[in-house]
Protein backbone atom coordinates (compact mmCIF):
# COMPACT_ATOMS: atom_id res chain seq x y z
CA UNK A 1 0.00 0.00 0.00
CA UNK A 2 2.82 2.63 1.28
CA UNK A 3 4.55 1.66 -2.49
CA UNK A 4 2.51 4.31 -3.98
CA UNK A 5 3.14 6.77 -1.66
CA UNK A 6 5.82 9.04 -3.27
CA UNK A 7 9.43 8.36 -1.44
CA UNK A 8 9.22 11.86 0.79
CA UNK A 9 5.89 10.94 1.82
CA UNK A 10 6.76 7.51 3.28
CA UNK A 11 9.82 9.28 5.07
CA UNK A 12 7.16 11.71 6.64
CA UNK A 13 4.90 8.96 7.57
CA UNK A 14 7.94 7.25 9.14
CA UNK A 15 8.93 9.93 11.69
CA UNK A 16 5.25 11.23 12.09
CA UNK A 17 4.95 7.08 13.08
CA UNK A 18 8.19 6.87 15.30
CA UNK A 19 6.82 10.49 17.11
CA UNK A 20 3.58 9.35 17.80
CA UNK A 21 4.74 5.49 19.03
CA UNK A 22 7.53 7.41 21.56
CA UNK A 23 4.56 9.70 22.62
CA UNK A 24 2.10 6.93 23.44
CA UNK A 25 4.99 4.87 24.93
CA UNK A 26 6.10 7.80 27.52
CA UNK A 27 1.96 8.45 28.12
CA UNK A 28 1.39 4.88 29.21
CA UNK A 29 4.84 4.70 31.58
CA UNK A 30 3.61 7.71 32.93
CA UNK A 31 0.32 6.28 33.66
CA UNK A 32 1.25 3.04 34.73
CA UNK A 33 3.76 4.87 36.93
CA UNK A 34 0.75 6.91 38.42
CA UNK A 35 -0.85 3.97 38.97
CA UNK A 36 1.51 2.65 41.43
CA UNK A 37 1.55 6.04 43.66
CA UNK A 38 -0.82 4.54 46.13
CA UNK A 39 0.96 1.15 46.35
CA UNK A 40 4.51 3.07 47.10
CA UNK A 41 5.15 6.76 46.52
CA UNK A 42 5.40 9.51 44.17
CA UNK A 43 9.47 9.07 43.72
CA UNK A 44 8.90 4.75 42.57
CA UNK A 45 6.31 5.64 40.35
CA UNK A 46 8.15 8.32 38.67
CA UNK A 47 11.44 6.09 38.56
CA UNK A 48 9.25 2.95 37.28
CA UNK A 49 7.66 5.22 34.33
CA UNK A 50 11.73 6.27 33.60
CA UNK A 51 12.54 2.67 33.26
CA UNK A 52 9.45 1.86 30.92
CA UNK A 53 9.78 4.68 28.86
CA UNK A 54 13.73 3.91 28.05
CA UNK A 55 12.53 0.50 27.28
CA UNK A 56 10.17 1.14 25.17
CA UNK A 57 12.07 3.94 23.56
CA UNK A 58 15.20 1.42 23.03
CA UNK A 59 12.68 -1.10 21.29
CA UNK A 60 11.12 1.21 19.31
CA UNK A 61 15.17 2.05 18.13
CA UNK A 62 15.53 -1.27 17.63
CA UNK A 63 12.25 -1.82 15.51
CA UNK A 64 13.14 1.19 13.29
CA UNK A 65 17.00 0.13 12.59
CA UNK A 66 15.58 -2.91 11.86
CA UNK A 67 13.72 -1.57 9.45
CA UNK A 68 15.76 0.45 8.31
CA UNK A 69 18.69 -2.33 7.51
CA UNK A 70 16.27 -4.17 5.73
CA UNK A 71 14.27 -1.92 3.59
CA UNK A 72 16.80 1.04 3.19
CA UNK A 73 20.46 -0.54 4.17
CA UNK A 74 20.56 -3.72 2.29
CA UNK A 75 19.06 -2.65 -0.14
CA UNK A 76 21.59 0.74 -1.42
CA UNK A 77 24.39 -1.67 -0.77
CA UNK A 78 23.47 -4.40 -3.01
CA UNK A 79 21.90 -1.68 -5.93
CA UNK A 80 26.07 0.44 -5.51
CA UNK A 81 27.54 -2.82 -6.00
CA UNK A 82 25.23 -3.87 -8.95
CA UNK A 83 25.92 -0.73 -10.38
CA UNK A 84 29.76 -0.89 -9.70
CA UNK A 85 29.63 -4.50 -11.55
CA UNK A 86 27.75 -3.36 -14.63
CA UNK A 87 29.77 -0.33 -15.09
CA UNK A 88 33.25 -2.05 -14.23
CA UNK A 89 33.32 -5.21 -14.60
CA UNK A 90 31.10 -5.71 -17.80
CA UNK A 91 28.86 -7.92 -16.33
CA UNK A 92 24.73 -7.40 -16.92
CA UNK A 93 24.16 -7.85 -13.21
CA UNK A 94 20.29 -7.62 -12.42
CA UNK A 95 18.99 -4.82 -9.96
CA UNK A 96 16.18 -6.42 -7.82
CA UNK A 97 13.61 -3.66 -7.59
CA UNK A 98 11.30 -6.19 -5.25
CA UNK A 99 14.39 -5.50 -2.59
CA UNK A 100 14.77 -1.89 -3.65
CA UNK A 101 11.02 -0.83 -3.91
CA UNK A 102 10.84 1.30 -0.56
CA UNK A 103 13.67 3.17 -2.09
CA UNK A 104 11.25 5.18 -4.45
CA UNK A 105 12.63 5.67 -7.98
CA UNK A 106 16.41 5.00 -7.18
CA UNK A 107 16.00 1.27 -8.49
CA UNK A 108 14.28 1.64 -11.60
CA UNK A 109 16.74 5.25 -12.29
CA UNK A 110 19.59 3.07 -11.96
CA UNK A 111 18.08 0.50 -13.90
CA UNK A 112 17.72 3.04 -16.64
CA UNK A 113 20.99 4.38 -16.33
CA UNK A 114 23.18 1.40 -16.40
CA UNK A 115 21.31 0.19 -19.73
CA UNK A 116 21.74 3.03 -21.58
CA UNK A 117 25.65 2.96 -20.40
CA UNK A 118 25.52 -0.85 -21.34
CA UNK A 119 24.05 -0.36 -24.96
CA UNK A 120 26.51 2.98 -25.42
CA UNK A 121 28.96 0.46 -24.73
CA UNK A 122 27.96 -2.05 -26.66
CA UNK A 123 28.27 0.18 -29.89
CA UNK A 124 31.51 1.43 -28.67
CA UNK A 125 32.63 -2.24 -28.56
CA UNK A 126 31.50 -3.51 -31.57
CA UNK A 127 34.05 -0.92 -32.88
CA UNK A 128 36.66 -1.97 -30.45
CA UNK A 129 35.70 -5.68 -31.01
CA UNK A 130 36.67 -5.12 -34.98
CA UNK A 131 39.97 -3.03 -34.26
CA UNK A 132 40.86 -6.10 -31.53
CA UNK A 133 40.04 -8.50 -34.16
CA UNK A 134 42.80 -6.97 -36.44
CA UNK A 135 45.06 -7.08 -33.89
CA UNK A 136 44.58 -10.50 -32.80
CA UNK A 137 44.66 -11.52 -36.20
CA UNK A 138 48.21 -9.27 -36.53
CA UNK A 139 49.30 -10.83 -33.95
CA UNK A 140 48.71 -14.59 -34.78
CA UNK A 141 50.79 -13.41 -38.10
CA UNK A 142 53.64 -12.07 -36.05
CA UNK A 143 53.73 -15.37 -34.31
CA UNK A 144 53.84 -17.55 -37.14
CA UNK A 145 56.56 -15.49 -38.65
CA UNK A 146 58.68 -15.65 -35.71
CA UNK A 147 57.95 -19.12 -35.55
CA UNK A 148 59.85 -19.27 -38.79
CA UNK A 149 62.84 -17.93 -37.28
CA UNK A 150 65.18 -20.79 -36.12
CA UNK A 151 65.64 -18.89 -32.98
CA UNK A 152 63.58 -18.69 -30.16
CA UNK A 153 63.24 -15.15 -29.21
CA UNK A 154 62.55 -13.58 -25.48
CA UNK A 155 62.66 -9.70 -24.74
CA UNK A 156 63.70 -8.27 -21.49
CA UNK A 157 63.40 -4.96 -19.59
CA UNK A 158 66.41 -3.42 -18.20
CA UNK A 159 65.06 -4.74 -14.56
CA UNK A 160 65.85 -8.31 -16.28
CA UNK A 161 61.66 -8.54 -16.46
CA UNK A 162 60.66 -11.20 -19.33
CA UNK A 163 58.42 -8.84 -21.22
CA UNK A 164 57.94 -11.26 -24.09
CA UNK A 165 58.53 -14.69 -25.43
CA UNK A 166 57.10 -16.36 -28.37
CA UNK A 167 55.84 -20.28 -28.40
CA UNK A 168 59.15 -21.68 -29.19
CA UNK A 169 60.78 -19.38 -26.11
CA UNK A 170 57.60 -21.21 -23.84
CA UNK A 171 59.12 -24.35 -25.03
CA UNK A 172 62.64 -23.85 -23.74
CA UNK A 173 61.88 -21.79 -20.76
CA UNK A 174 59.69 -24.63 -19.81
CA UNK A 175 62.65 -26.93 -19.66
CA UNK A 176 63.46 -24.94 -16.74
CA UNK A 177 60.42 -24.25 -15.62
CA UNK A 178 56.98 -22.69 -16.72
CA UNK A 179 57.52 -19.84 -18.16
CA UNK A 180 56.31 -16.30 -16.61
CA UNK A 181 55.97 -13.14 -17.86
CA UNK A 182 57.06 -10.43 -15.98
CA UNK A 183 59.15 -13.13 -14.13
CA UNK A 184 63.38 -12.61 -13.66
CA UNK A 185 65.21 -14.00 -16.45
CA UNK A 186 67.49 -15.28 -13.84
CA UNK A 187 65.08 -17.86 -12.60
CA UNK A 188 65.45 -19.57 -16.29
CA UNK A 189 69.44 -18.76 -16.97
CA UNK A 190 72.64 -18.10 -14.41
CA UNK A 191 72.56 -15.20 -13.02
CA UNK A 192 76.42 -13.96 -13.17
CA UNK A 193 76.56 -15.28 -16.79
CA UNK A 194 73.40 -13.15 -18.31
CA UNK A 195 74.81 -10.39 -15.72
CA UNK A 196 78.11 -10.84 -17.53
CA UNK A 197 77.09 -10.63 -21.35
CA UNK A 198 74.79 -7.89 -20.43
CA UNK A 199 77.95 -5.52 -19.03
CA UNK A 200 79.64 -6.72 -22.43
CA UNK A 201 76.13 -5.48 -24.64
CA UNK A 202 75.83 -2.24 -22.96
CA UNK A 203 79.72 -1.43 -23.91
CA UNK A 204 80.23 -3.00 -27.37
CA UNK A 205 76.05 -2.39 -28.27
CA UNK A 206 76.66 -4.99 -30.49
CA UNK A 207 75.35 -8.94 -30.19
CA UNK A 208 77.15 -10.95 -27.27
CA UNK A 209 77.24 -14.77 -27.42
CA UNK A 210 77.03 -16.77 -24.13
CA UNK A 211 77.16 -20.13 -23.22
CA UNK A 212 74.67 -19.83 -19.78
CA UNK A 213 73.41 -22.94 -17.81
CA UNK A 214 69.74 -23.57 -16.80
CA UNK A 215 68.79 -22.64 -12.69
CA UNK A 216 67.75 -26.23 -12.51
CA UNK A 217 69.19 -29.62 -13.74
CA UNK A 218 72.56 -29.70 -16.18
CA UNK A 219 70.68 -27.62 -18.78
CA UNK A 220 72.92 -25.47 -21.19
CA UNK A 221 71.99 -22.78 -23.62
CA UNK A 222 73.51 -20.86 -26.72
CA UNK A 223 72.32 -17.49 -26.15
CA UNK A 224 73.05 -14.73 -27.91
CA UNK A 225 72.33 -10.95 -26.54
CA UNK A 226 71.20 -8.19 -28.63
CA UNK A 227 70.37 -4.77 -27.95
CA UNK A 228 67.36 -3.00 -28.56
CA UNK A 229 67.08 0.04 -30.66
CA UNK A 230 63.61 1.68 -30.23
CA UNK A 231 62.73 0.53 -26.73
CA UNK A 232 64.84 -0.25 -23.90
CA UNK A 233 66.23 -3.49 -22.62
CA UNK A 234 67.81 -6.17 -24.46
CA UNK A 235 66.50 -9.69 -26.48
CA UNK A 236 67.97 -13.03 -25.76
CA UNK A 237 68.23 -15.79 -28.88
CA UNK A 238 67.93 -19.23 -28.16
CA UNK A 239 69.16 -21.65 -30.93
CA UNK A 240 65.99 -23.49 -31.30
CA UNK A 241 68.19 -27.05 -31.67
CA UNK A 242 67.24 -27.26 -27.66
CA UNK A 243 63.64 -26.80 -28.52
CA UNK A 244 61.06 -29.86 -28.13
CA UNK A 245 57.87 -27.92 -30.35
CA UNK A 246 55.48 -30.08 -31.99
CA UNK A 247 54.76 -28.27 -35.61
CA UNK A 248 51.09 -28.34 -34.85
CA UNK A 249 51.49 -27.22 -31.37
CA UNK A 250 50.16 -24.02 -30.68
CA UNK A 251 52.40 -21.09 -30.54
CA UNK A 252 51.33 -18.14 -28.53
CA UNK A 253 52.98 -14.72 -28.39
CA UNK A 254 53.07 -13.67 -25.23
CA UNK A 255 54.13 -10.19 -23.69
CA UNK A 256 53.02 -7.42 -21.40
CA UNK A 257 55.53 -4.03 -22.32
CA UNK A 258 54.17 -2.55 -19.15
CA UNK A 259 56.84 -4.20 -17.42
CA UNK A 260 59.77 -1.89 -18.36
CA UNK A 261 57.66 0.40 -16.07
CA UNK A 262 56.60 -1.65 -12.98
CA UNK A 263 59.87 -2.23 -12.13
CA UNK A 264 61.58 0.76 -12.26
CA UNK A 265 61.37 1.89 -8.53
CA UNK A 266 60.37 -0.98 -6.24
CA UNK A 267 57.81 0.40 -3.52
CA UNK A 268 56.57 -1.47 -0.67
CA UNK A 269 53.82 -4.05 -1.68
CA UNK A 270 51.31 -2.17 0.56
CA UNK A 271 51.77 0.72 -1.86
CA UNK A 272 52.04 -0.65 -5.04
CA UNK A 273 48.97 -0.72 -7.24
CA UNK A 274 47.00 -3.51 -7.96
CA UNK A 275 47.32 -2.83 -11.64
CA UNK A 276 50.90 -3.28 -11.30
CA UNK A 277 50.86 -7.07 -9.49
CA UNK A 278 51.53 -10.21 -10.52
CA UNK A 279 49.26 -12.20 -8.98
CA UNK A 280 49.26 -16.54 -8.75
CA UNK A 281 46.05 -17.45 -8.27
CA UNK A 282 45.70 -21.41 -6.83
CA UNK A 283 43.50 -23.99 -5.46
CA UNK A 284 43.95 -27.63 -4.62
CA UNK A 285 42.30 -31.02 -4.44
CA UNK A 286 42.68 -32.94 -1.09
CA UNK A 287 42.17 -36.12 0.52
CA UNK A 288 39.90 -34.16 2.99
CA UNK A 289 39.11 -31.06 4.74
CA UNK A 290 42.13 -31.48 7.51
CA UNK A 291 45.08 -29.31 6.89
CA UNK A 292 47.31 -30.86 9.52
CA UNK A 293 46.17 -34.51 8.78
CA UNK A 294 45.55 -35.05 4.98
CA UNK A 295 47.42 -34.47 1.88
CA UNK A 296 47.02 -32.73 -1.69
CA UNK A 297 46.60 -34.35 -4.72
CA UNK A 298 45.95 -31.44 -7.43
CA UNK A 299 47.39 -28.43 -7.41
CA UNK A 300 45.97 -25.94 -10.50
CA UNK A 301 47.28 -22.08 -10.74
CA UNK A 302 47.33 -19.42 -13.58
CA UNK A 303 49.08 -16.28 -13.50
CA UNK A 304 47.15 -12.47 -13.31
CA UNK A 305 49.46 -10.10 -15.16
CA UNK A 306 47.86 -6.30 -16.04
CA UNK A 307 44.56 -7.57 -14.52
CA UNK A 308 44.43 -10.11 -17.38
CA UNK A 309 44.96 -14.05 -17.10
CA UNK A 310 48.15 -14.75 -19.14
CA UNK A 311 47.55 -18.26 -21.67
CA UNK A 312 49.76 -21.23 -21.55
CA UNK A 313 51.28 -20.02 -17.82
CA UNK A 314 49.58 -22.55 -15.42
CA UNK A 315 50.07 -25.19 -12.94
CA UNK A 316 48.23 -28.34 -13.45
CA UNK A 317 49.70 -31.30 -11.21
CA UNK A 318 48.29 -34.21 -9.99
CA UNK A 319 50.10 -34.66 -6.42
CA UNK A 320 50.75 -38.84 -5.16
CA UNK A 321 49.60 -38.00 -0.99
CA UNK A 322 51.52 -41.81 -0.49
CA UNK A 323 47.60 -42.75 1.20
CA UNK A 324 44.82 -44.51 -0.58
CA UNK A 325 42.62 -41.14 -1.62
CA UNK A 326 39.46 -41.74 0.47
CA UNK A 327 35.81 -43.13 -2.10
CA UNK A 328 34.15 -39.70 -0.59
CA UNK A 329 37.06 -37.27 -1.27
CA UNK A 330 37.26 -38.82 -5.30
CA UNK A 331 33.51 -38.99 -5.49
CA UNK A 332 33.95 -35.06 -5.77
CA UNK A 333 37.09 -34.60 -7.60
CA UNK A 334 37.01 -37.63 -9.29
CA UNK A 335 40.99 -37.87 -8.72
CA UNK A 336 41.51 -42.14 -8.08
CA UNK A 337 44.79 -43.70 -6.75
CA UNK A 338 46.00 -44.80 -9.77
CA UNK A 339 45.94 -41.26 -11.61
CA UNK A 340 48.15 -40.52 -8.73
CA UNK A 341 50.65 -43.10 -9.15
CA UNK A 342 53.37 -41.57 -10.90
CA UNK A 343 52.86 -38.22 -9.71
CA UNK A 344 55.29 -36.32 -7.42
CA UNK A 345 55.20 -36.41 -3.95
CA UNK A 346 53.00 -33.63 -2.51
CA UNK A 347 56.62 -31.61 -0.63
CA UNK A 348 58.51 -32.00 -4.25
CA UNK A 349 55.18 -30.60 -6.27
CA UNK A 350 54.85 -27.44 -4.21
CA UNK A 351 58.58 -27.17 -3.99
CA UNK A 352 57.73 -26.45 -7.65
CA UNK A 353 54.63 -24.55 -7.14
CA UNK A 354 56.87 -22.11 -5.01
CA UNK A 355 58.64 -21.55 -7.79
CA UNK A 356 55.96 -20.57 -9.82
CA UNK A 357 54.35 -18.49 -7.10
CA UNK A 358 57.97 -16.17 -6.67
CA UNK A 359 57.70 -12.34 -6.53
CA UNK A 360 54.01 -13.11 -7.07
CA UNK A 361 50.86 -11.72 -4.73
CA UNK A 362 48.76 -15.36 -3.89
CA UNK A 363 45.39 -15.39 -4.28
CA UNK A 364 42.97 -18.01 -3.48
CA UNK A 365 38.81 -18.27 -2.66
CA UNK A 366 39.08 -19.44 0.89
CA UNK A 367 42.84 -19.17 1.14
CA UNK A 368 43.92 -20.10 4.87
CA UNK A 369 42.83 -23.81 4.10
CA UNK A 370 44.49 -24.27 0.92
CA UNK A 371 47.58 -22.30 2.30
CA UNK A 372 47.90 -24.46 5.54
CA UNK A 373 48.88 -27.29 3.40
CA UNK A 374 51.80 -25.51 1.63
CA UNK A 375 52.86 -24.19 5.40
CA UNK A 376 52.86 -27.47 6.34
CA UNK A 377 55.09 -29.04 3.64
CA UNK A 378 57.02 -26.10 3.12
CA UNK A 379 58.62 -27.00 6.96
CA UNK A 380 59.67 -29.84 5.42
CA UNK A 381 61.28 -28.56 2.57
CA UNK A 382 62.54 -25.41 3.94
CA UNK A 383 60.80 -22.98 1.39
CA UNK A 384 59.20 -20.25 3.22
CA UNK A 385 55.47 -18.97 2.05
CA UNK A 386 56.09 -15.14 3.37
CA UNK A 387 54.21 -14.29 -0.47
CA UNK A 388 51.12 -11.40 0.33
CA UNK A 389 48.13 -13.48 -0.09
CA UNK A 390 44.43 -12.15 -1.01
CA UNK A 391 41.57 -14.14 -0.43
CA UNK A 392 38.37 -13.52 -2.86
CA UNK A 393 36.14 -14.57 0.09
CA UNK A 394 37.29 -11.37 1.09
CA UNK A 395 37.06 -9.42 -1.97
CA UNK A 396 33.93 -10.40 -2.86
CA UNK A 397 33.09 -9.42 0.99
CA UNK A 398 33.87 -6.00 0.00
CA UNK A 399 32.33 -5.09 -3.06
CA UNK A 400 28.76 -7.12 -2.15
CA UNK A 401 28.88 -7.08 1.42
CA UNK A 402 29.24 -9.11 4.38
CA UNK A 403 25.66 -10.41 4.11
CA UNK A 404 25.72 -12.14 0.99
CA UNK A 405 26.72 -15.86 -0.04
CA UNK A 406 30.65 -16.08 -0.85
CA UNK A 407 30.73 -18.98 -2.11
CA UNK A 408 32.64 -19.63 -5.46
CA UNK A 409 29.88 -20.44 -6.84
CA UNK A 410 27.92 -17.88 -5.80
CA UNK A 411 30.65 -15.37 -6.43
CA UNK A 412 30.69 -16.66 -10.42
CA UNK A 413 26.95 -16.16 -10.61
CA UNK A 414 26.92 -12.39 -9.26
CA UNK A 415 30.32 -12.04 -12.05
CA UNK A 416 28.41 -13.84 -14.68
CA UNK A 417 31.02 -16.34 -14.89
CA UNK A 418 30.50 -20.09 -16.19
CA UNK A 419 32.36 -23.14 -14.42
CA UNK A 420 32.02 -25.82 -16.85
CA UNK A 421 30.62 -28.91 -15.08
CA UNK A 422 33.74 -30.92 -16.15
CA UNK A 423 36.65 -28.45 -14.75
CA UNK A 424 34.02 -27.88 -11.75
CA UNK A 425 36.09 -29.58 -7.91
CA UNK A 426 39.30 -29.50 -10.37
CA UNK A 427 42.09 -27.97 -9.27
CA UNK A 428 43.12 -25.56 -12.77
CA UNK A 429 39.21 -25.09 -13.52
CA UNK A 430 38.77 -23.80 -9.46
CA UNK A 431 41.82 -21.89 -9.82
CA UNK A 432 40.83 -20.46 -13.42
CA UNK A 433 37.22 -19.27 -12.21
CA UNK A 434 38.94 -17.64 -9.41
CA UNK A 435 41.29 -16.22 -11.82
CA UNK A 436 38.62 -14.34 -13.63
CA UNK A 437 36.18 -13.41 -10.43
CA UNK A 438 39.69 -12.00 -9.48
CA UNK A 439 40.10 -9.80 -12.96
CA UNK A 440 36.29 -8.32 -12.62
CA UNK A 441 37.21 -7.61 -8.67
CA UNK A 442 40.33 -5.47 -9.36
CA UNK A 443 38.70 -2.83 -11.53
CA UNK A 444 35.83 -2.58 -9.03
CA UNK A 445 37.56 -2.49 -6.08
CA UNK A 446 40.14 0.56 -7.61
CA UNK A 447 36.88 2.07 -8.48
CA UNK A 448 35.83 2.85 -4.85
CA UNK A 449 39.19 4.09 -3.97
CA UNK A 450 40.92 0.98 -3.13
CA UNK A 451 43.64 1.19 -5.70
CA UNK A 452 46.84 0.00 -3.80
CA UNK A 453 46.96 -3.25 -2.30
CA UNK A 454 47.32 -2.14 1.07
CA UNK A 455 44.29 -0.02 1.03
CA UNK A 456 42.68 -3.61 0.05
CA UNK A 457 44.35 -5.68 2.28
CA UNK A 458 43.01 -2.99 5.08
CA UNK A 459 39.63 -3.38 4.21
CA UNK A 460 39.66 -7.35 4.28
CA UNK A 461 40.98 -7.25 7.97
CA UNK A 462 37.14 -6.10 8.93
CA UNK A 463 35.64 -9.35 7.14
CA UNK A 464 38.22 -11.69 8.67
CA UNK A 465 35.01 -13.49 10.57
CA UNK A 466 34.04 -15.02 7.34
CA UNK A 467 36.74 -17.11 7.02
CA UNK A 468 36.60 -18.47 10.48
CA UNK A 469 33.02 -19.25 9.82
CA UNK A 470 33.90 -21.08 6.76
CA UNK A 471 37.02 -23.00 8.42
Amino acid sequence: MLVGLSLRLRIFLLFAGVAATSCAVVGAALYFGYTRIPETNAASGFILAGLLSTFGLLAISVSIWLLFDENVAKPVQQLSAAIRTRTHADVEASIDLQSAKYLGDLAPAAQAVTGRLTDEVAGVGDLVADATAQLAAEREQLALLLTEIPVAIVLVSPAHKIMLYDGQAADILGQVHVPRLSASIFDYFAEDEILGAYEKLKELRTEVAVKAKGTRGNLNFQLRLKKLSQASGYMILIDDATARFAPEAPRPLIYDFDATQHFETEKAIEQQLLKDLSFVVFDTETTGLMPNKDEIVQIGAVRVVNGRIIPGETVDQLVNPGRPIPAASTGVHRITDDMVADAPDPVTATSDFHVFAKDAVIVAHNAPFDMAFLQRYGHMSGHVWDHPILDTVLLSAIVFGAEQEHTLDALCTRLDIEIPEALRHTALGDAQATAEALCKLLPILTSRGFETFGKVVEQTRKYGRLLKDMN
